[in-house]
């Protein structure tokens, strides 16, 4: 599968009175033409700031310090404002929790998405409207030529994510990251979205990265998932074999915790104690004051990153499955 986006070993620091905070602490990803990632972890693990740092959108006192983030094949990482805005918007998009991020309130819906379009194109601004009464309908706005004249203000939540949706779709990017954009939306509105989302990347072959903290909305969305935790990657692999036979003690819990999985009139089966402060981290695994399997190891060495089979991998000296690893180490980094 072609590779669109590679991201090896990101760094994104912020820089605080309090010290260094570690947003983003090694991060690597890889997403293939037309593929679903699912970028899933508690608040606080990092993964809306892996979503901003490969969008080019951290601002002081954020800053990539270090890594690699290849968009088919150009390198984002040190590129200047101008580079960067001529490649935000067309090839690669990205879609907010609150639409009105992207969507300026004072302006009519076809100024906005017209100028999407002329800012990479130089094409009519008939073809330019054109476009976005056809991305409208897409997403399943009704009456897209009306809609177009309204303003953002004159449309529902649903309504304005799908047009966010659309937006994001204008200029066929090869990569949209979405962060979290159901979130605030009814189940009803969700599910019509996940499912037009999905049929979209399908048709166009754009590839997406779904940052969410619900593992139910990309069980049947995405193709891959990878699970963060204190700005780590912690497990990484097809979504079926990760939520089916997890290989990390957190990925465990983040599935024992679900509602679904609960034992009817029994307490949900939920993570002990809280993510810890990116700014206090406890020396070791992350996670180990956590974890019912923390060793001393644990303690106090950080587990490397693990291959399995099935192009699995996972960062922890006390794997639960049964799957076998492709190379066994058994020392991590110091803290």
């Amino acid at each position: 599968m072609d590779k669109v986006l590679e991201v090896t070993d990101l760094q994104t620091h912020f820089m605080t009175r309090a010290g260094v905070i570690k947003a983003v602490d090694g991060v690597s990803l890889s997403l293939g033409r037309g593929e679903v990632l699912g970028l899933v972890g508690e608040s606080g693990s990092g993964k809306s700031v892996t979503g901003y740092s490969i969008m080019g959108l951290v601002d002081p006192p954020g800053q990539v310090v270090s890594g690699s983030i290849k968009l088919q094949g150009r390198e984002l990482v040190g590129l200047d404002d101008g580079s960067f805005r001529a490649i935000r918007g067309k090839d690669i998009s990205m879609i907010f929790q609150d639409p009105m991020m992207t969507l300026n309130p004072v302006l009519r819906i076809d100024t906005q998405m017209t100028e999407a379009i002329l800012a990479h194109e130089n094409v009519s601004k008939k073809a330019a409207l054109d476009r976005a009464r056809q991305a409208l309908e897409r997403v399943g706005i009704p009456s897209p030529s009306e809609r177009l004249k309204a303003y953002p203000h004159q449309f529902s939540g649903g309504m304005r994510q799908r047009v966010a949706i659309a937006t994001a779709l204008l200029n066929h990017p090869a990569v949209i990251i979405a962060d979290e954009p159901t979130t605030a939306l009814d189940v009803t509105i969700q599910s019509q979205i996940l499912a037009e989302i999905q049929q979209l990347c399908s048709e166009t072959g754009t590839s997406l990265i779904w940052i969410t903290h619900d593992l139910t909305v990309v069980a049947g969305l995405a193709d891959r998932i990878a699970v963060m935790y204190a700005g780590r990657v912690v497990e990484s692999g097809s979504v079926d074999a990760v939520l089916d036979d997890p290989i990390h003690p957190y990925t465990r819990g983040l599935l024992g915790s679900l509602p679904s999985a609960a034992v009817p009139g029994q307490p949900l089966d939920q993570i002990p104690g809280s993510t810890p402060s990116l700014g206090r981290l406890p020396p070791g695994c992350a996670f180990s004051p956590r974890c019912s399997l923390a060793s001393d190891l644990c303690k106090t060495q950080v587990p490397s990153n693990q291959q399995y089979e099935g192009q699995r991998q996972a960062r922890c000296f006390h794997p639960i499955s049964n799957v076998a690893p492709v190379a066994i180490e058994t020392t991590g980094e110091l803290t």
